[in-house]
């Protein structure tokens, strides 16, 4: 488990990913400027596609969202200065489209549901938190992306959120 900034820049800097996967929103909507302007806007065109899939999410602008969402934003623009290719990932998206249960029903289904999709290293060994099976969902994403099972949602101008490809919907792959 890692907390701080400088935790997860040396991470990167010695593992050198192919793909970073941010589980946190890495862009505004399209006419805002800021997350505290209060313009009565508030989803990406991404989120808009999340709501045709039928993914629950919350909306970037609320509340607790707002500190996650400020820092995911300054993370992923300084990785990106690096070199590094960033893109936000949504682990109860990818869960559902997964046919996965989300970690409201409990870490330990979700763990249980993982290992049976194949899954081992930390899993196999002990009880992970909630927070490091939404990091091994979208780290799974994020190599199945690689090898050509992913999509990128949205409007790559305004922000786009990676999701595996599904039998149960499908969304225009980028």
């Amino acid at each position: 488990m890692l907390h701080t900034d400088r935790e997860l820049d040396e991470l990167l800097e010695s593992t050198s990913p192919d793909l970073v996967v941010v589980d946190a929103p890495l862009s505004l909507p399209r006419g805002r400027t800021s997350l505290e302007q209060r313009n009565g806007i508030h989803f990406r065109e991404c989120d808009r596609e999340l709501r045709r899939l039928g993914i629950r999410f919350f909306p970037l602008t609320l509340g607790p969202m707002r500190t996650l969402t400020r820092r995911g934003i300054r993370l992923a623009g300084r990785w990106r200065k690096r070199g590094l290719t960033v893109v936000e990932g949504y682990p109860g998206g990818s869960q559902d489209l997964l046919g996965l249960p989300r970690k409201g029903a409990g870490v330990t289904r979700l763990q249980r549901a993982l290992r049976r999709k194949g899954l081992g290293g930390e899993l196999a060994r002990r009880v992970l938190t909630h927070d490091e099976l939404d990091a091994v969902t979208i780290a799974w994403v994020g190599g199945s992306y690689l090898e050509g099972r992913g999509q990128l949602i949205g409007d790559p101008a305004e922000g786009l959120i990676l999701l595996p490809l599904s039998a149960q919907h499908s969304a225009k792959k980028r």
